[in-house]
């Protein structure tokens, strides 16, 4: 996710619509001022959150999304790193 993304509570938010949502994956800051993150479950699940995603929590500005199908890694949990 791109914009002011960072200290804003991005991370601990998708973390908490993740596990909510049953996924698996980790969401991080990266040093550019991004957060990345991976989400693995249900699909209909990972498009609810990727969607959020382009608002994020009430304090982000997300600019842009991007969005990338890998595959599955087999993620246990969901962890903020």
């Amino acid at each position: 996710m791109h914009g002011q993304v960072q200290g804003v509570g991005f991370r601990i938010a998708c973390a908490r619509r993740a596990a909510e949502a049953q996924l698996r994956g980790w969401v991080r800051n990266l040093p550019d001022g991004t957060v990345e993150a991976v989400f693995e479950g249900e699909s209909s699940a990972v498009e609810r959150l990727t969607s959020w995603s382009a608002d994020g929590p009430p304090m982000a500005r997300v600019t842009r999304v991007e969005v990338f199908d890998e595959p599955l890694v087999g993620e246990v949990g969901f962890s903020v790193r």
